[in-house]
């Protein structure tokens, strides 16, 4: 679709369930985000989603959902100059014209978002940033940084692609930073989102989400954690998306 904020098209993959054509009811919906170098088509492609999908939801393990793949370039977050405002494109102008072209509905109840990698870091920083928006959250190898990391890939590993994104300085860091959003959260006024984090016991995310559930820990936000057997690699991500599928499902059901 055609995005005024950016000034460019904005590719996407839907799924759609199997009844959705001879259905008239509207549908929960999971927005499922991709990694960094990645597009709209690699959860199909090589995360196998569409099989996954299909398994669960005939099996009963997972509730019949539409499935959201939006292309993202390089960024979730809204650039420190306002010139790749992808954050607000997602709420102002993504969100809604799903909602108006599909049978989605439209309350939180009914709205989940995860992705991978990237795509984690990013459905982490839209749940913290949008609390109203979803009932679940299921980042998988987020990649979550401390300051020092971020250092150093902003110095090194990563040297130009964060600082077109963050800019000079610290504070549109400090702003997109989700151990410090969490935080900073109010103890009394903690996000109404069930979460479910996974990053395998060799992936070199591993510490970021290992912070990220200390400090939920400590501040008494639910969540599942998950750190299973394996790495940074597709043959993780697919088998966590069949746990997503369920746990998003039965966020789905509870409201």
């Amino acid at each position: 679709f055609e995005s005024n904020k950016l000034g460019r098209k904005v590719s996407y993959s839907i799924y759609l369930p199997s009844d959705y054509n001879t259905s008239k009811r509207n549908y929960p919906v999971l927005y499922l985000l991709h990694g960094y170098t990645d597009n709209e088509t690699n959860w199909i492609q090589m995360g196998q989603m569409k099989t996954i999908a299909d398994r669960a939801i005939a099996n009963e393990e997972a509730v019949p959902m539409i499935i959201v793949m939006p292309d993202a370039w390089d960024t979730y977050i809204n650039q420190y100059d306002g010139k790749v405002p992808y954050e607000d494109m997602f709420f102002e102008e993504l969100i809604p014209y799903m909602e108006k072209t599909y049978r989605i509905r439209s309350d939180k109840e009914s709205r989940a978002i995860a992705g991978l990698s990237m795509g984690g870091y990013g459905s982490f920083l839209y749940s913290l940033h949008h609390p109203d928006m979803f009932c679940a959250c299921a980042p998988l190898s987020a990649a979550v940084f401390d300051d020092t990391v971020m250092e150093a890939r902003k110095a090194r590993s990563h040297k130009d692609l964060f600082n077109r994104l963050f800019g000079p300085g610290d504070e549109h860091w400090k702003q997109n930073n989700v151990l410090k959003i969490l935080s900073d959260w109010d103890q009394n006024n903690l996000p109404k989102i069930r979460y479910y984090i996974d990053c395998g016991d060799d992936d070199g995310l591993l510490d970021g989400n290992m912070q990220v559930h200390q400090i939920m820990r400590q501040k008494g936000i639910r969540h599942e954690f998950r750190v299973r057997d394996g790495g940074h690699s597709w043959i993780y991500w697919r088998t966590a998306l069949p746990e997503v599928l369920k746990f998003v499902s039965q966020t789905f059901c509870r409201s």
